[in-house]
Order: structure tokens, then C-alpha cells, then sequence
């Protein structure tokens, strides 16, 4: 059953590396490598179907989650806890999800992931319910515990989202959106850390900074919801500022104070003129989009 897997496959062109030299062993790794991102490109359409669901689910007040055993559960917490600091979005909005909990980011407990049961109570013990999104991460494409937890989702009617490097896997026909980039048999054979995990990493990257720009948290490519709660995130509000209005860093500085300490209703204050309470109104009917608050949509 597992031989059959593109994943479990052994690759070619890494099979005397074994006997190669380290600079060797490295350009075999570099250039496998290089085909990771190719594959990924072939599933932008089901991962732009993925991110609209995201956003849909967002603005009518629901989360998105991750769930995933091993290396695959890691890179999604991994993608939800970067999301609270990078777009001051609550911790709450994104989760990520592994099989064995906590102890499982550092420790391998690869049992828990064989009990389709664990996945379901996983999910519901945080809580999730019909308006969530469920993104469940399995490079194999049949991990039990993903499956089980997926399955539970659609009985709620939730959406769900798969991420797989096998082709028409188990998880795929469980979800709602298959994505599938096939970056093929690893340079040490079964070792799905390595390309698959890039995959996974690059898809998940995808997802939710693509999410974050069409709820208005970028500007440009500016993070403007940035919050100035110490003195290298001032500074970072104050920088952004000055790119984003066009004004300089002495300006940008009584500009932040201005606004409350709002990159966001600076901004728009200084590009529209206009003082912060009127800024601050622009933002609201925005839905917190600067673009979108300065007619610039």
C-alpha cells in the first residue's frame, strides 16, 4: 500500500548520493528542490478557491484551521502562530492543529496520528464549528487522524480544504478543495520533511498571507495593521508611514501620534487630507481596507 505512494518512491537522481562528495550531496538537494515551486504553481486555481473560502468564512465571522500529524502538523502551526504578529490578528482567528498536542512540535508521537477518533476530538476541543474552515495537511494523503477530523467538519458543514503530494489521494476525495502539488520522490526516500514539506510550506504561505492581503491587513506590500507596542514595532509603524504617504520620518512620527497610534488612520489621514476621525470613518465603511478607504479600488 505505502510503496505505491509518489511519496514513498525512491528518486533517481538521488540514488548514489551516498557516495557523492558534501558539495555534491548539496547541488543533488539544491536541484530537486528547484521543481518544488513549479509544482506548487499548478495548484494556484485550487489554492485561490482555498483562500476565497478563507476570507468568505472570516468576514461572516469564522476561523481558519489546520490539522496534521508529524511534519505536516508542525508547518501548520508553524503558519498559524506567525499570523498574530505579522497582521495583529487575533490569536483565536487562525489555529493550528497537531496530532499529540504540544509535546508533538519537538517530540515524534507518531502513534496518535493512526486514530481517525483523536482527529475529530482534537477538533472539536477547539471549539470548531460549521462557519470554520478546516485545512487538513497530509503529504501522504491518507494519515487517519487528518481524515477523521476532516470527515467530522463536513458532517457539521463546514468547508474543507486538503493538502496533499500524492496524486487523487484518500484526503483529497474527503475535502471540499484538493490541493495536490506533486513535487515527486524525495532525495532520501519517504523523507516527506523535504520536498513534500517545502510544498506544504509554500501552499500554507500561500493561503494565509493571500487571506490576510483581502482582509486589508496589507497596503502595497506593507503590513499596516502592524501594532507599535515596543520600540522596533514604532519604528516599523513610522517606516511604513513614510513609504506609504509619502511624508518623512519627522512627519510619520507625529503622524502616528496623531492617529492614535493607528498606521492604518495615519495613513489615510495624511494620503486624503483629512483629520482622524474622519480617517477613522473612511476605515470603518472599508472594512479596515486602506486601498479601499482611500478610493483607490
Amino acid at each position: 500500500m505505502l510503496e505505491s505512494l509518489l511519496t514513498e518512491q525512491r528518486n533517481p537522481a538521488s540514488e548514489h548520493i551516498d557516495r557523492l562528495s558534501t558539495e555534491g550531496i548539496l547541488q543533488v538537494m539544491n536541484d530537486e528542490d528547484r521543481k518544488v515551486a513549479d509544482a506548487v504553481a499548478v495548484e494556484i486555481p485550487r489554492i485561490a478557491q482555498a483562500v476565497d473560502a478563507c476570507v468568505a468564512a472570516m468576514e461572516r465571522g469564522g476561523r481558519l484551521f489546520y490539522i496534521g500529524a508529524g511534519t505536516s502538523g508542525r508547518l501548520g502551526v508553524l503558519d498559524a502562530s506567525e499570523c498574530p504578529p505579522t497582521y495583529n490578528v487575533s490569536p483565536g482567528l487562525v489555529h493550528g492543529i497537531i496530532a499529540g498536542g504540544e509535546p508533538a512540535l519537538t517530540r515524534s508521537t507518531e502513534s496518535t496520528e493512526d486514530d481517525p477518533a483523536v482527529g475529530v476530538r482534537d477538533v472539536q476541543a477547539c471549539g470548531f464549528c460549521e462557519l470554520d474552515v478546516l485545512v487538513g495537511i497530509a503529504a501522504s494523503g491518507r494519515t487517519p487522524y487528518v481524515i477523521g477530523a476532516v470527515r467530522y467538519a463536513r458532517s457539521l458543514g463546514a468547508l474543507t480544504v486538503g493538502i496533499s503530494c500524492t496524486p487523487r489521494s484518500k484526503l483529497s476525495a474527503e475535502v471540499d478543495i484538493a490541493i495536490e502539488p506533486l513535487p515527486g520522490p524525495e532525495v532520501i526516500t519517504g523523507s516527506t520533511r523535504m520536498r513534500a514539506g517545502t510544498a506544504t510550506k509554500l501552499v500554507l504561505n500561500m493561503i494565509s498571507t493571500a487571506t490576510m492581503i483581502r482582509l486589508g491587513h496589507v497596503y502595497g506590500n506593507l503590513m499596516v495593521n502592524v501594532q507599535a507596542k515596543n520600540e522596533k514595532l514604532v519604528d516599523r509603524a513610522r517606516r511604513i508611514i513614510v513609504a506609504a504617504a509619502q511624508v518623512d520620518y519627522r512627519r510619520a512620527t507625529e503622524l502616528l501620534e496623531e492617529s492614535g497610534k493607528s498606521v492604518k488612520t495615519a495613513i489615510v489621514m495624511a494620503r486624503a487630507g483629512v483629520p482622524r476621525s474622519e480617517a477613522e470613518l473612511r476605515l470603518e465603511a472599508a472594512r479596515g481596507r486602506v486601498a479601499e478607504a482611500l478610493g483607490e479600488d
